[in-house]
């Protein structure tokens, strides 16, 4: 049973109405969101009508507000925009759905001042804007909206798209705009990017400066921006469509050779059923860097739809053996017998043991997870490790401190000498620390084997860079 001093509702409905309301008047002095929320309770009582003046005003606040957003009050802003948000699904759209979709509108609209005003790359503000576009997707078809105007709101919104917050708009849109109200906005994109790609008369054009090859224009550095954004639109309104060839049409010249873009057309082709297409698309790019996972991925799964199967299971294993990634072999065993997968797993360990770069070796290992093939690795190739790859380094030490303390030292070290061989002050702290760990560890481990013990490491460290007094007054 809960203590009668335990803050939950039960236990604070015995104050009483004018104390709560005391308390609240004490608490939220001096806090400005505080405040805001109450006034929204306050407004709610009196109906949606007086929720959404509420909603109204703020807004228009937000959207005159000029000071700068920093990365501390990023978390404050966004929860005084959920507040906004809310409030217009849960209250004002349940009475008054054409008021809601006004709102969420106008919420829609402040974000080119938060995003100006923000020096944060913080995805907070993006995930309640898109969230947003889901809500007005929702909001206009419970109001509605006549697919004309719908459609042309949509087409402003996606021509002032500039840190994409209304990337999901056209999706969340479809139930609502319906064929009519796609192909309204279609041609509305057409047209916008029919205009952005013609080439303007000589004497139209705004001279930005001047270079080597002549003058520089504005449409030649700008022309880019509403070109993309259109394309963008038009390949949402062919996946809204389910028409894979208006999403082909849409890709700039040059780009299928792109293994992102043959990926996305491929899984596109797939699902309608057109496997060689997608085949070809793959085997048509260039081939001169290695090869995206998606990528591989999206060629594993045509081949499996052209019946070939086997050649699937080669290519597979090709491209572990050309990256170490574990999903393909993963799905390469799963595709064996029973007990065969064992042998090829040991198989797949052997080659890794060999792999030219081991860190990546090393981090397959880690991820499978085969902390003794990990150990064995690191034993075998301690002087190939680079100790300025920390991030792989630090986690590995952490995975196999436990039941390879050896292998966790070596890792240690690798960033020990690296810090203080190359003089790098900045990590002699870390350095430091890594040397303390090597130290715990020291205990654990019965046989340094070629390794040396931990006394004799910090003798021999000592004697090699005993002048590094910043690192050695950081030792204790």
């Amino acid at each position: 049973m809960a203590a009668k001093t335990t803050l939950n509702a039960k236990n604070l409905e015995v104050l009483g109405a004018q104390r709560l309301a005391e308390l609240l008047i004490e608490i939220s002095t001096g806090s400005a969101a505080h405040k805001r929320r109450l006034r929204m309770e306050l407004a709610g009582n009196q109906g949606s009508i007086e929720v959404a003046r509420e909603i109204r005003k703020r807004l228009g606040s937000i959207a005159r507000a000029q000071s700068v957003i920093e990365w501390h009050k990023v978390k404050a802003v966004n929860a005084d925009l959920e507040t906004q948000r809310s409030a217009i699904v849960t209250v004002v759209a349940a009475d008054d759905p054409k008021e809601a979709f006004d709102l969420i509108w106008q919420f829609l609209a402040v974000a080119d001042s938060i995003f100006h005003r923000s020096n944060s790359n913080d995805i907070a503000f993006t995930e309640t804007f898109h969230q947003a576009c889901a809500d007005a997707g929702v909001i206009a078809s419970s109001a509605g909206i006549g697919i004309d105007v719908l459609a042309d709101k949509v087409f402003a919104a996606l021509q002032d798209n500039d840190h994409g917050q209304y990337d999901p708009l056209i999706a969340e849109m479809v139930p609502a705009l319906g064929k009519d109200g796609l192909d309204r906005l279609k041609s509305l994109l057409v047209q916008w990017l029919n205009e952005a790609e013609e080439e303007p008369a000589d004497a139209d054009r705004e001279i930005l400066g001047w270079g080597g090859n002549g003058p520089i224009y504005r449409n030649e550095i700008y022309a880019n921006q509403p070109r993309r954004a259109a394309r963008i639109a038009l390949q949402d309104i062919a996946d809204a469509q389910d028409d894979v060839d208006a999403f082909i049409a849409q890709q700039p010249e040059g780009t299928l050779t792109s293994p992102t873009v043959a990926t996305e057309i491929a899984d596109r082709l797939l699902l309608a059923g057109r496997a060689e297409e997608a085949l070809r698309i793959l085997d048509g790019v260039d081939h001169r860097f290695e090869m995206p996972f998606e990528w591989q991925e999206a060629r594993v799964e045509t081949l499996e739809a052209l019946g070939r199967g086997e050649e699937a299971q080669a290519y597979r294993w090709q491209c572990f053996k050309q990256s170490l990634n574990g999903e393909h072999l993963r799905a390469f065993l799963r595709k064996l017998a029973d007990f065969d997968d064992i042998e090829a797993e040991e198989k797949a360990f052997a080659f890794a043991h060999g792999f030219p770069d081991v860190h990546r070796a090393l981090a397959f290992f880690l991820a499978w997870p085969a902390h003794a093939e990990a150990a064995k690795l690191i034993f075998n190739r301690q002087a190939e490790l680079d100790g300025d790859r920390y991030e792989l380094m630090t986690s590995g030490a952490e995975m196999l401190r436990e039941k390879h303390p050896l292998a966790a030292t070596i890792l240690l070290r690798s960033m020990i000498g690296f810090a203080v061989e190359n003089g790098r002050s900045s990590r002699y702290r870390h350095a430091a620390r890594h040397l303390a760990e090597c130290a715990s560890l020291a205990p654990h481990i019965d046989d340094f084997g070629s390794a040396r013990p931990h006394d004799a490491y910090v003798t021999e460290l000592k004697r090699q860079h005993g002048k590094k007094h910043g690192f050695w007054s950081l030792i204790r």
